[in-house]
């Protein structure tokens, strides 16, 4: 079974009496629908709705979680968690561990060291389990990569900035990551706001080419103006954050879409139940 070391990732754990309730309080995913052996996405956001960390999380014991999230961003997001935690009674620390793995596909013997095998539930058609603790050295970084955009699924740092996105722009209203009836949670009000309206218009899209895309942040236009920007690529398959009214647009008009001067086509990812709008706006609603 193909598998990856993931050195970018950091685990911190939330434990005690308290836990659950205090995480259902102030986190998008709900837990009530969360069960064991099983990773969802989910965020935490600002006031207004934006992302401000992104994270997989499973339970951990009987009164623990383990939210897995990038290294670099690990310690301000412990530090935020600990600002919410007033008289709760938790326990929040990063683990001091070893690096988390990764590995997909249908051999059952992918994790035989290691008893935290998680479902990882963003994929449908391929299962992708992972694992923390003793985890094997090296693997196949570019290969998980590739599966990870092949599948869209957009990740904080290689897809989009924290704090520039909402939930629905990153698909986590389809991933698991948004409880839509469970009780309310930092920023709940512009994300529900968001789901019951139907407004929203920036979506991950699938990016292929013929040629090798140009770097994260390359902005996406159609006749000079910008549509979304590219996030993360292998090779010439990538993934983009774009306006989705806008593409609808460009391809109602056959007009090319670039990401800097290559030509690209837009794709939703096959799971996904969005579609393109069924009129796209003009240039004078933009």
């Amino acid at each position: 079974m193909p598998f990856a070391q993931l050195k970018d990732r950091a685990v911190i754990s939330v434990s005690g009496p308290d836990a659950e309730h205090f995480l259902q309080n102030i986190l998008t995913t709900d837990l009530d629908a969360l069960a064991p052996y099983v990773a969802k996405p989910g965020a935490l956001l600002s006031p207004q709705g934006k992302i401000l960390f992104d994270f997989l999380i499973s339970r951990s014991g009987e009164n623990g979680f383990r939210l897995e999230c990038r290294a670099d961003v690990a310690d301000d997001f412990l530090r935020r968690l600990t600002l919410y935690k007033l008289r709760a009674k938790v326990e929040i620390a990063k683990q001091d561990q070893g690096f988390v793995t990764v590995a997909w596909g249908t051999d059952s013997t992918a994790s035989q060291t290691d008893s935290t095998d998680i479902s990882d539930a963003r994929f449908g058609e391929v299962a992708v389990r992972r694992s923390y603790g003793a985890t094997p050295a090296g693997g196949d970084p570019a290969a998980w990569q590739a599966l990870r955009i092949a599948s869209g699924i957009a990740e904080s740092g290689s897809d989009y900035q924290l704090g520039d996105a909402f939930p629905h722009d990153v698909l986590l209203d389809e991933t698991g990551g948004v409880g839509f009836n469970k009780g309310c949670y930092v920023g709940q009000e512009v994300v529900s706001r968001m789901q019951h309206r139907g407004t929203a218009r920036r979506r991950v899209l699938i990016v292929s080419a013929d040629h090798a895309l140009p770097p994260s942040g390359t902005e996406l236009t159609v006749a000079g103006r910008p549509v979304g920007t590219l996030g993360s690529s292998e090779g010439t398959t990538g993934l983009a954050i774009a306006r989705i009214d806008r593409v609808k647009a460009a391809l109602d008009a056959d007009q090319p879409i670039l990401a800097g001067d290559v030509a690209v086509s837009l794709a939703i990812p096959a799971w996904a139940k969005f579609s393109f709008p069924r009129e796209a706006v003009g240039a004078e609603d933009a």
